[in-house]
């Protein structure tokens, strides 16, 4: 008890502001101060790595609603201390069984305007969060479920200051928030967007928490709370007067019922040393970000000068994102050529079609198929342009003080998912369905039961056996090249963590033109690309990364952004 109070002296005097922290013992990053207040509650009470981080998870749920929460799901990698392993546990989203290719066409059999795929029943995955959430602390918590809800059901109960970024966020859903009774009832009180500095409370979702602390994720996948999804999914709650066509789903109670997580082996690869683990298929993002290093590895980026170093990496994420469109998808409905992808090999051979100069717009996948014992290729892709997906999505690490982390990223893909709250219970429904490939046949083509391809890329890096970094962020397909680009500015140009996520960012996805923020395109360095070829997208901002390094005397720093996202927050059990 003498040490909670201690931790929480510490955290009520900075008021988790602070967006970098050292210490020893327990650690905690998120996008926002009241979740990262709870893992560092929850550490604070003996729980372990994995408890704080689902406690996190669930405040930002009532917190960043727009982002994530039990009406999406995620991927979840976890470093075991005691057993020196990593484990990943995969609650994404999946396709009801009406799901087909077809679901998002029009009667003339042309695919539906983005707009009405997204605000619908169709674009509606079967939600894992609860039950990724029971597994995961089930299998290697020490607390449970009930319990580390508490903190959430609080924040839910008691409310939260609405800051700049949720009434951005409310603004930009204004019109498709009042497409839905519910929605509109929960988010636009008054029928007005929350005013920065008032008071925000969600007492559904604390009911609905308190619901699943007393009935687990059987409360959720069966009995009321289930047929108010379905309700919601197959009949909209259209406000009177709307006029949009809002397409109704046909998700039933049995697909809620059969809903199952997986565990599943992580991606391992090598970096100049380093041994890294990432989120498998069907997330994208660990076998992109192994290829793209791969390619990287070799080229001295640190003995380059900046400008060039960039152009490497930016055209090393070129090739691997047109490997990763053409090849990736769900584990379970195809045989991804993995093994020929991730080969040092391979990446000898796809790294000399990196020239001088940027190439122009996208490239062709490659052949990895010579690469692996088994050379067939029964699906031999065709060129694919770069789908948008939605920038929404939250990340949170955690580690403690018996050395487990915890690199968790979770979403409700858009932000604001498919814009339906279940009505009286207080969450929005996600709109993962639309980051399925319209084209077919493809690896990411829509079918019933199958889980869409993700970008989320929760990683963790050791060296000699021991952590060295644990990172993750937001952003679509940008996800990707934010943990690949802070990667690299940690393990090739040596910056340290704090500044290596906040650094101006590129995102290159096999696109003609490179996104980038922070100003970068006023940039020397930026400059000298144009010479060669690269072309800029600027935008406010790209990714939010939370991250944990682990020092070599044996203190953490704990990193959330500075600014993107309106900043988060990190604390440390014992602060130096």
């Amino acid at each position: 008890m003498k040490k909670y109070a201690v931790i929480l002296l510490f955290m009520l005097g900075f008021g988790l502001a602070q967006p970098t922290a050292t210490g020893t013992g327990g650690a905690a990053a998120t996008v926002d101060a009241l979740a990262t207040r709870a893992a560092m509650d929850i550490l604070a009470q003996g729980g372990n790595a994995i408890d704080a981080a689902v406690a996190a998870a669930a405040v930002l749920g009532v917190t960043e609603p727009y982002s994530c929460g039990i009406g999406g799901g995620g991927f979840m990698v976890i470093y075991l201390a005691k057993d020196k392993r990593v484990v990943t546990i995969d609650h994404r989203e999946v396709a009801p069984a009406y799901f087909n290719p077809s679901v998002f066409n029009g009667p003339n059999g042309q695919p539906l305007p983005f707009a009405e795929r997204v605000n619908s029943g169709l674009s509606v995955g079967v939600p894992g969060t609860v039950k990724g959430w029971e597994e995961a602390l089930a299998r290697y918590g020490s607390l449970s479920l009930g319990r580390v809800l508490q903190p959430a059901i609080r924040v839910a109960q008691q409310g939260f200051t609405v800051d700049a970024t949720f009434a951005a966020q409310t603004q930009a859903n204004l019109q498709r928030f009042r497409y839905f009774t519910s929605t509109s009832a929960l988010f636009l009180p008054g029928d007005n967007v929350p005013a920065v500095g008032s008071t925000f409370r969600n007492p559904d979702l604390a009911r609905t928490y308190l619901l699943l602390a007393s009935g687990g994720s059987r409360a959720f996948y069966t009995g009321p709370l289930a047929q108010a999804i379905v309700n919601t999914v197959n009949n909209p709650p259209i406000a009177p007067g709307v006029t949009a066509n809002i397409r109704p789903g046909r998700m039933t109670l049995a697909d809620l019922a059969n809903y199952e997580v997986r565990i599943r082996q992580p991606i391992v690869s090598s970096y100049r040393g380093y041994t890294l683990y990432g989120m498998g298929l069907p997330s994208s993002g660990g076998p992109t970000i192994a290829l793209a290093l791969n390619l990287l590895e070799g080229f001295d980026l640190k003995a380059l000068p900046r400008e060039r170093a960039l152009h490497l990496y930016l055209e090393a994420s070129r090739l691997a994102f047109a490997d990763r469109n053409a090849y990736m998808g769900d584990p379970e409905f195809l045989d991804a050529p993995l093994a020929g992808l991730l080969s040092k090999k391979y990446a000898e051979e796809r790294r000399k079609a990196i020239g001088e100069r940027a190439a122009e717009g996208s490239v062709q996948a490659g052949d990895p198929y010579p690469f692996q014992q088994d050379p067939s290729a029964p699906l031999r892709p065709r060129a694919q342009t770069q789908r948008w997906e939605g920038e929404s999505t939250t990340h949170l690490t955690v580690s403690d003080k018996e050395g487990n982390i915890v690199s968790y990223t979770f979403t409700i893909e858009s932000t604001g998912g498919n814009a339906m709250v279940v009505p009286g219970y207080g969450f929005l429904l996600n709109n993962e369905l639309t980051d399925f490939d319209a084209t077919v046949p493809h690896p990411n083509s829509p079918e019933a039961y199958k889980r869409p391809r993700s970008s989320m890329s929760p990683t963790l890096v050791f060296r000699d056996g021991k952590p060295v970094l644990a990172l993750g962020s937001p952003g679509g397909a940008t996800i990707i090249t934010t943990v690949l680009q802070t990667l690299i500015n940690v393990l090739d140009f040596g910056m340290p963590i704090d500044q290596a996520l906040a650094a101006p960012r590129l995102s290159q996805r096999n696109l003609q033109t490179t996104g980038v923020d922070g100003g970068f395109e006023r940039s020397p360095e930026a400059q000298a690309l144009l010479g060669l070829g690269h072309r800029w997208a600027p935008t406010a901002e790209i990714g939010a990364l939370t991250a944990i390094a682990f020092n070599p005397d044996g203190s953490v720093t704990a990193a959330a952004e500075p600014v993107r996202r309106g900043g988060g927050a990190a604390a440390v059990e014992r602060s130096r």
